[in-house]
């Protein structure tokens, strides 16, 4: 498969935030939809931006493109069905704007970044679309995107970074509040109204 690469401004686990589908276009070409993440990523992380907006513009993404209730859900793995519909609702709100502000706070660390798609491959029920990020001094980042298909449009269901799952990191550091906590499910919900209150 031919690389095609593009200038991004920053490189992080969001970069996923940024893969910008067009309407009709992801379901038949998820590789178009991750390959767009160059050009976006050059739009919303550029200098000229105030850090406001790319915060405001990465959130519009990230709720356009991934899919969050299957993302909370597996987060929180169990423990899900603890909570009440009330308590599940409240905890997706919580969790995008909490991995939002959490990693979109990182963008402005990374710059000079090539980005390229290199291929895609069938997992199970998703396409795995892989990808490399290069740096002039290090070596490359390996970025596979997972991508499954809701009712005709693909949706990012997770993003691993040189083997390591965006979700799966998650669900990890999840648990172990929860666990801190005497294994109550909604003790997540209190340590993200003070994360998200302590970030204003």
């Amino acid at each position: 498969m031919t690389r095609h690469w593009h200038s991004l401004g920053a490189l992080t686990l969001t970069v996923g935030f940024l893969a910008a589908a067009r309407p009709g276009m992801a379901a038949q070409d998820p590789a178009a939809l991750i390959g767009n993440l160059g050009t976006e990523g050059t739009l919303v992380l550029g200098q000229n931006v105030a850090p406001e907006r790319r915060l405001v513009r990465v959130r519009e993404l990230f709720s356009e493109d991934f899919d969050i209730p299957e993302m909370g859900r597996f987060v929180l793995g169990r423990y899900w069905s603890e909570m009440t519909p009330e308590q599940q609702q409240e905890f997706l709100g919580l969790f995008q704007d909490y991995t939002v502000r959490a990693y979109g706070a990182r963008l402005i660390q990374f710059g000079g970044t090539l980005f390229g798609v290199t291929g895609t491959r069938r997992n199970g029920d998703e396409i795995v679309v892989t990808s490399e990020a290069v740096r002039a001094e290090d070596p490359p980042v390996r970025i596979d995107w997972h991508l499954i298909n809701r009712a005709g449009r693909y949706k990012i269901a997770d993003v691993s970074v040189d083997g390591v799952s965006m979700k799966g990191a998650q669900r990890d550091a999840f648990a172990s509040v929860i666990q801190k906590n005497g294994g109550r499910a909604d003790a997540v919900l209190a340590v993200l109204r003070q994360e998200l209150a302590d970030a204003r």
